[in-house]
């Protein structure tokens, strides 16, 4: 392939994912139809069906899309200095730019067994392991609260970050990132404390 039909796909696919992103995230995956997606991305509807056999695979290369975008910014926060602080700068940013992508994470991650569920544990585990590798570092550290087990703090990190992420898009539009950012830091403030 060409390096000018390469780029003009790679286009195609991004104004492909923008559409698809905002429509299921204004009413869900499971409503849209290819029509719809083809309609709000101006290209015809076999344009969807030469770049994804399917809509479903439309979604799913979409949730591996993001997923990729999100665990290329955690992976360079890990090499900053205060990586926990800039771990929930990157991922309140991520969500901050692309909040259709976290309302499509949640009700997909929420709907079990779903139709992407396969898909969405193996995603979510790529981006829970990145956060895994910062609590082990902490753990590591002496720096993580007696008792608590790296796994659960990872977890817990994550979902706590997708939640107020969503809530701040939706409830509190007003507050700026740094204000999420650093009130987040101010709940997690204990895993940076000695035992």
């Amino acid at each position: 392939m060409s390096a000018h039909k390469s780029a003009r796909t790679t286009a195609t696919k991004q104004k492909l994912f923008d559409a698809a992103l905002k429509l299921v995230g204004e009413r869900g995956a499971a409503s849209v139809t290819v029509d719809e997606i083809a309609a709000e991305a101006g290209v015809a509807k076999g344009t969807i069906y030469y770049n994804f056999a399917s809509k479903d695979a439309l979604v799913e290369a979409l949730l591996r899309h993001g997923v990729e975008i999100l665990a290329g910014r955690l992976r360079s926060a890990e090499e900053a200095e205060n990586s926990l602080e800039a771990l929930v700068d990157e991922m309140l940013g991520f969500w901050a730019e692309y909040p259709a992508f976290g309302q499509l994470l949640v009700s997909e991650l929420w709907r079990t067994p779903g139709q992407w569920h396969g898909t969405l544990s193996l995603l979510r585990d790529d981006i829970v392991s990145i956060v895994r590798g910062q609590m082990k570092r902490l753990s590591d550290a002496g720096r993580l609260p007696e008792g608590v087990e790296v796994g659960t703090a990872s977890a817990a990190l994550f979902g706590t970050l997708l939640v107020i992420a969503l809530d701040w898009q939706v409830f509190q539009p007003e507050r700026s990132r740094a204000q999420v950012r650093d009130s987040v830091m101010h709940l997690v403030r204990g895993l940076g404390q000695a035992r």
